[in-house]
């Protein structure tokens, strides 16, 4: 295959999880890849690998734009963008301080947003390409001390609908991945922020509770648990397929409860999910 013909996709949140396989699954489809994140040590294999690789801060204007900079001047195109980069920082929200909820919404959202804008020109000028938002579950139900976290991603998927709407006269589809369970360090550093912030509060018993839950669902022989390779692939699919779908429920589970919220009653959802949590 020419150069000239290669398409060039950038991923961001490439250090590890998610956004490391979707990189490579990438790439094993024939695109030129840039994988991001805020440490380039960690994305040291990608490299290797013939992936390239740089520091971009989502909360960071200043290196969002470079970066995409970076991209449109050594390539002259980017035909793909996996906005992957995200984290779930949990706790009642009751004892979650603001800053710490604006700064799930800077990751999560905002840093996504503003990604899109700075490769929507070049897109448009193209006359194609291909917006990939990692969603979640997490963005069509809800589970206690997930507030800040679920409300991150429901806007992801209002935004990513809206968007999809605006841009596809230009040529660009919105695709939404919607992860399941992933045994990612993500997890980990959901449920350690849930114990930090609400496990010796009027909350404690019951966080703890839920603590144990989220622990178990993450150990890879649980029935439940995903690998990051099964969501890489979806993104690769979703990347390449001539016609995707508005969303791609991904991993063990996924399309399940995504139907069961939809059809389910909320009184009776609410008793599923305190039946699993343990709530008094």
């Amino acid at each position: 295959m020419e150069r000239a013909d290669l398409k060039v996709a950038l991923v961001t949140g490439g250090s590890s999880g998610i956004g490391a396989s979707a990189a490579a699954e990438l790439q094993d489809k024939g695109f030129i890849v840039y994988a991001v994140a805020r440490r380039v040590d960690r994305m040291a294999d990608l490299q290797s690998q013939g992936i390239n690789t740089f520091a971009m801060d989502v909360t960071d204007d200043a290196s969002m734009v470079a970066g995409v900079r970076r991209v449109l001047d050594e390539q002259g195109r980017l035909d793909v963008l996996v906005n992957n980069a995200g984290y779930g920082s949990y706790g009642a929200l009751e004892d979650v301080s603001l800053d710490e909820a604006r700064r799930q919404f800077e990751v999560n959202v905002f840093g996504l947003a503003r990604l899109t804008q700075l490769v929507t020109p070049t897109m448009r000028e193209q006359g194609s390409g291909r917006i990939i938002n990692v969603s979640s579950v997490g963005g069509r139900l809800y589970e206690p001390f997930g507030a800040w976290y679920h409300a991150t991603k429901f806007a992801v998927e209002g935004l990513s609908d809206s968007l999809r709407m605006e841009l596809r006269p230009f040529g660009i589809d919105v695709v939404v991945i919607q992860p399941a369970a992933i045994v990612t360090e993500w997890n980990t550093i959901a449920r350690d922020s849930l114990l930090e912030q609400s496990g010796e509060s009027a909350y404690g018993s019951y966080a703890k509770r839920a603590h144990r839950v989220m622990a178990a669902a993450d150990k890879p022989g649980s029935m439940m648990a995903n690998t990051p390779d099964v969501v890489g692939r979806k993104i690769a699919k979703a990347a390449t397929v001539k016609r995707p779908a508005a969303r791609y429920p991904v991993g063990k589970g996924a399309r399940a409860v995504t139907t069961g919220r939809d059809l389910l009653p909320d009184a009776v959802f609410d008793q599923i999910v305190s039946r699993t949590y343990g709530s008094r």
